[in-house]
């Protein structure tokens, strides 16, 4: 049996943007005679924090999309599952039709 993947999606989806957020480390500031000392390692740090907060706002952009296919994944099951009721209304509508005709069938014959 395969695992109901769409609950754990929902589940998950609101809590991304968050940890995304809150995994973004949070570099201290050299003192300004080190960062002068070794300007290598400091411009390093600032790739390295750019990267880092790119990437957190890449996170949030892939979670805002996944909420977005979710809720229309979402509104397309509600609109599927009121689909197949009003099949099914018609399905024993015509069942219904089906088994009058068949005894106005009989009766005529017996007649």
């Amino acid at each position: 049996m395969a695992i109901p993947l769409l609950p754990i999606i929902k589940a998950v989806a609101p809590h991304v943007a968050k940890i995304a957020l809150s995994s973004i480390p949070s570099f201290t500031s050299k003192p300004a005679a080190s960062a002068k000392a070794d300007p290598v390692i400091a411009r390093q740090i600032e790739e390295l924090q750019g990267a880092v907060t790119q990437n957190a706002e890449s996170i949030q952009v892939l979670a805002d999309n996944l909420t977005q296919a979710l809720q229309g994944i979402e509104d397309a099951a509600v609109e599927a599952k009121r689909q197949a009721a009003a099949t099914r209304s018609l399905a024993l509508a015509a069942l219904g039709f089906s088994c009058a005709a068949l005894l106005i069938g009989l009766f005529a014959l017996l007649r």
